[in-house]
């Protein structure tokens, strides 16, 4: 198999790729694709900001993260399970593709969970039995076996590892098993995994809908592999067909990461709700409902939003703010009757920057948030960030005269 090694957002070097390589890179990894001058079939390949790995037929594509895999996952795991990985919690080497490294730390998460023994539950059951078990259901005996006395229809509690939490984590390990893991280590983790979860049942979790589990002190020591087996489930392992060429891979899009990690960061240290602090639908620009508005971030008072700002996963310099990012912005104080707003970027150089809106008033402020280090020192500058966020609050408020 040909390997290719990309970072994002860089451009590769020229490449040889065939029709149909070209044509599945571009549609199944977002990878933009430009043709060498005096070549049939050499192209620079230049990745956005989804990271991970690709295979179509004999070539394998990697696209590296600009921070490190185990910064990512802590975000990530941080964003949608409040799980605070440290480093030494992720025992994958640096330079492992992400699945692999992702099925390394699986397996280790499983183990620490499992080591008390598997997670049991209660679950309700309904079936047609020989012998009576828990209650009757009278209602469906006399629907379905009017006069015959066998078999019983019957709901009972049964005591089951066959349980959400270990369903999550049996589906996890399936849709990584479904990549080319390069990592022997990788390998054998899954598979011991499979085979500790196998009275497990298999369930399909589409991306779109992977339930959260509510922990207590019995399911506590279970929320690093959940949430771990959680974030695999929603980014997804995934086998399309493109043509004559079959694609399969692991593929996470870090915009998503970073806008919920930025939600979720803000909202713990704002102590705000679900409900009061995230992304919403706001009123429409024009009186006629006709142009739709929905902000990463918004700060709800009752009815009264006193906060608005956007998240953007890109890496801003001096003088290459776009234009648009802060149209958009505009777009929502205008349509909020708000004195300003912040756009939040991912790793700048910059210092704090802002913008005066001529006629209107408006303040458009521009920070940036470092994702290197540690979680501990990225939720440090979350708390700079939020600062930000209540002073533009406060200053709604007073014009508002709340």
């Amino acid at each position: 198999m040909r390997d290719i090694t990309l970072k994002e957002w860089e451009r590769s070097k020229p490449v040889a790729l065939s029709v149909d390589e070209r044509d599945a890179l571009g549609k199944v990894a977002g990878i933009s694709i430009g043709a060498v001058d005096g070549s049939d079939h050499q192209y620079t390949l230049t990745p956005g900001s989804t990271i991970g790995a690709v295979e179509v037929d004999g070539l394998s594509v990697l696209i590296e993260p600009k921070i490190g895999i185990p910064q990512v996952l802590s975000l990530a795991c941080y964003a949608i399970g409040k799980v605070r990985f440290r480093e030494e919690d992720f025992d994958f080497r640096e330079e492992e593709a992400l699945p692999d490294a992702l099925a390394i730390a699986l397996s280790r998460q499983a183990r620490l969970a499992f080591a008390r023994g598997l997670l049991h539950g209660y679950r309700t059951k309904e079936e047609a039995l020989h012998t009576v078990r828990g209650r009757i259901r009278f209602d469906e005996q006399l629907r379905r076996r009017f006069g015959i006395p066998l078999p019983v229809e019957v709901q009972y509690d049964e005591f089951t590892d066959d349980v959400l939490p270990n369903r999550l984590v049996k589906a996890a390990a399936y849709r990584l098993g479904l990549t080319h893991l390069r990592s022997a280590r990788a390998r054998q983790g899954l598979g011991s995994l499979a085979a500790m979860l196998e009275e497990v049942s298999s369930v399909d979790f589409p991306p779109s809908n992977v339930p959260s589990v509510r922990y207590d002190r019995l399911n506590e020591h279970y929320r690093g592999v959940v949430e771990l087996s959680r974030l695999i489930l929603r980014h997804g392992a995934f086998q399309p067909h493109r043509g004559a060429v079959r694609a399969s891979g692991f593929l996470m899009d870090m915009n998503v990461v970073f806008q919920e990690f930025v939600t979720e960061a803000l909202r713990d240290t704002l102590k705000a709700s679900p409900a009061v602090f995230g992304e919403k639908s706001i009123p429409s620009l024009d009186y006629k409902g006709r142009i739709h508005l929905r902000p990463d971030l918004t700060w709800w008072d009752g009815r009264s939003c006193v906060f608005v700002g956007d998240a953007k996963y890109k890496k801003i310099t001096h003088t290459s703010i776009p234009n648009a990012d802060l149209y958009q912005l505009l777009a929502y104080t205008t349509a909020l009757d708000l004195p300003g707003g912040l756009l939040i970027y991912a790793k700048g150089e910059d210092e704090p920057r802002e913008y005066r809106v001529r006629h209107g008033g408006e303040r458009l402020e521009v920070a940036a948030l470092d994702l290197e280090g540690t979680l501990g020192e990225v939720l440090s500058r979350v708390k700079d960030l939020s600062e930000q966020v209540m002073a533009l609050r406060d200053d709604a408020r007073i014009v508002r005269g709340q």
